[in-house]
């Protein structure tokens, strides 16, 4: 049950490429681009400034998408929906303005799996409030031990900061189970789900986790928008992250008093076309089906894995069970830098990443420099994975090795 990607996602219609970089953003759907042109074509205006027609109009596709959103992630109001630029920026929200509750002697967990958007925002305010940065670090098959958590939690612990899904294993965590243990603890739990929900259901209430933070691009959706989500008692204490436009109540030479949920955090004009493009995503993932979806990526990632792992010299990053790699196969191969291996590739009509994938403290821990990444989607065809196959076969022997 694999999709005919070209006959949905125009870009396939224009590039004949094997696109295999889908954790680094996915391709648009049709109606996504459409939806997006349709706003500025029909409806465009500066939304909640305006009581004529045509802003009325760009408020309400502003927040149907909101709707839409809290619905797709399981959250309890729209106040708890905050739309930003991508995950990247929701972290830095948080990081910015929770922080400013914390003192000087407390501590952030941060695991070592993490993307630099989930480390450097925790890291700098860590150093702005005198604050400790306490790094989880991982088995080297991307496992994450509760016992060590446990171990690293303490009275002093207020904010614990974990991705779902790692970027670089493919692996997935027991979310529900740390945010749990770090609620017991007495900590906040922010959840980095950039990789997370465009590949699987995630349900905040489920979770239990107190911010979610993920990025439309990852999810069919245009560049440029992305959410925060936040549990409505913790969004009610924090500072401003922004100041301007929308975001304030009332304003006097003395000061000012700031907006309601949730626009005391989105302060000036907002992406109204990004938003109305999330918006269709999600209404296009929920028409493919959560069983359609998992089930091409899992099929692929299988399919590919198996084939990987009977090349010479290849070796996958991570856990022996393909299971385990939710469609992210990372690898090196033995003398082989990887900005040369994605050369060959890319002299192919295939398109993967190399570098650290914005994980370097990971790679370190790895004893890595840096590594390649093919990352799959559900459009993505067994003909994808037979190009790449036979590719990566062949580029020590374009190298020179025998």
């Amino acid at each position: 049950m694999i999709t005919q990607k070209a006959s949905e996602f125009p870009v396939f219609e224009e590039h004949k490429i094997h696109y295999l970089d889908n954790a680094a953003t996915t391709q648009k759907p049709g109606c996504v681009i459409t939806a997006a042109e349709n706003y500025y074509r029909k409806s465009n205006a500066n939304p909640m400034r305006g009581l004529y027609a045509l802003s009325v109009a760009a408020t309400d596709a502003y927040e149907k998408a909101r709707s839409s959103v809290r619905e797709f992630i399981g959250a309890g109001s729209e106040r708890e929906i905050i739309f930003t630029r991508n995950a990247t920026e929701s972290l830095n929200l948080c990081a910015y303005s929770y922080c400013q509750l914390l003192s000087p002697g407390d501590e952030i967990i941060v695991s070592i799996v993490e993307h630099h958007s989930n480390f450097l925002p925790w890291f700098a305010a860590a150093k702005r409030i005198g604050a400790k940065i306490v790094f989880f670090d991982c088995e080297k098959d991307g496992t994450l031990s509760v016992d060590t958590f446990k171990s690293l939690l303490n009275e002093r612990t207020k904010i614990v900061a974990m991705t779902q899904l790692s970027n670089v294993f493919g692996r997935d965590y027991d979310i529900k189970t740390f945010a749990a243990l770090a609620h017991e603890a007495g900590s906040v739990f922010v959840c980095d789900g950039a990789q997370s929900v465009p590949h699987m259901p995630v349900d905040v209430a489920d979770l239990d986790v107190d911010f979610l933070a993920f990025s439309g691009h990852k999810m069919y959706a245009p560049m440029g928008i992305g959410v925060l989500y936040g549990k409505e008692e913790l969004l009610d204490k924090m500072p401003p992250f922004l100041y301007g436009g929308e975001m304030i109540e009332y304003v006097t030479r003395e000061g000012a008093t700031y907006a309601e949920l949730p626009h005391k955090f989105e302060a000036g004009t907002v992406n109204v076309g990004g938003a109305v493009g999330l918006d269709e995503a999600i209404a296009f993932m929920n028409r493919m089906g959560w069983e359609r979806i998992i089930g091409a990526e899992d099929e692929l990632t299988e399919y590919a894995f198996e084939r990987i792992k009977q090349i010479p010299h290849v070796h996958i990053i991570g856990s022996d069970e393909p299971g385990q790699h939710h469609g992210i196969l990372t690898f090196t191969i033995d003398d082989v830098h990887p900005h040369d291996v994605a050369a060959v590739f890319d002299s192919q009509d295939i398109a993967v990443r190399a570098g650290h994938h914005c994980a370097q403290p990971l790679h370190k821990h790895l004893g890595l420099f840096s590594t390649t990444r093919a990352s799959l989607a559900f459009y993505n065809t067994k003909d994808d994975i037979d190009a790449f196959i036979e590719c990566l076969g062949g580029i020590r022997g374009r190298m020179g090795y025998v």
